[in-house]
């Protein structure tokens, strides 16, 4: 179990200790554990948007302490990837240069604007799903994130030029892995849909549009990096939030 308790360590804030010798293969067997962290954090923001509309608050209100609650839980590594992740986007320099911008610790104009509609959709749709109690939906969109995760690493794909996070999980995950986890999402989007095919064509749309954004960002800064991962987690939790809360 050592590969889910580094993903707990890694990916949240959660008092787990992963082992004390950290390389490629126990990197990899962590990434493959992501999407059941991603349950984990989707229970706890079913749990949030529950109890506060208990408490009579706006389920709007429940939608961004809930978006609040990941970025605390994650030590907000993933929308401080998003933000990098855009300002290196919206860069017309050299993949070096833009690789530059990411690691300059700042938020310029395009960051800010990913965070803003990001954080925004997020809210809002969470909290539609939540006031129709679709508990499981609210859940199924975290989680959906961290599938993305496990796709962007999957074999082919090389780490950027200094990449620190990204050199160790670039390129870790098999076919079989991808194929499961990727399986599993499509199964469980069936419950979590108003519909037999809402589920299956949020869970689709959410990492198709996440594998297009690595696959550019792989092409633009010469590989992949922990940034990148954060980005299409999010742009995945995102999309599928916002579809599966069409009614």
């Amino acid at each position: 179990m050592n590969g889910l308790r580094l993903a707990v360590s890694w990916l949240t804030v959660l008092p787990v200790r992963g082992p004390e010798q950290v390389d490629r293969e126990a990197a990899g067997r962590a990434i493959g554990w992501a999407p059941v962290v991603g349950i984990l954090a989707g229970v706890g923001a079913a749990g949030v948007l529950w109890g506060i509309g208990a408490l009579g608050g706006s389920w709007l209100l429940g939608g961004l302490v809930a978006v609040a609650g990941l970025a605390l839980i994650t030590r907000g590594m993933h929308v401080d990837g998003l933000a990098d992740t855009m300002d290196g986007l919206g860069s017309y320099g050299p993949p070096e240069r833009a690789r530059e911008i990411m690691k300059s610790g700042g938020a310029g104009p395009f960051g800010v604007a990913a965070l803003v509609f990001v954080i925004g959709i997020q809210a809002v749709s969470l909290a539609g799903l939540a006031a129709n109690g679709r508990w499981l939906a609210v859940v199924f969109a975290v989680a959906v994130g961290r599938v993305a995760v496990v796709l962007a690493c999957r074999r082919g794909i090389d780490a950027a030029p200094g990449a620190g996070f990204g050199a160790l999980v670039a390129g870790t995950q098999g076919p079989v892995v991808a194929a499961v986890w990727g399986g599993i999402a499509l199964v469980a989007a069936v419950f979590a849909g108003g519909n037999r095919w809402q589920g299956p064509i949020a869970v689709a749309l959410a990492l198709a549009v996440a594998a297009v954004l690595v696959r550019h960002c792989v092409r633009r800064f010469g590989g992949l990096n922990g940034d990148v991962l954060g980005a299409a987690l999010e742009i995945s939790v995102t999309v599928a939030a916002c579809v599966l809360s069409f009614r």
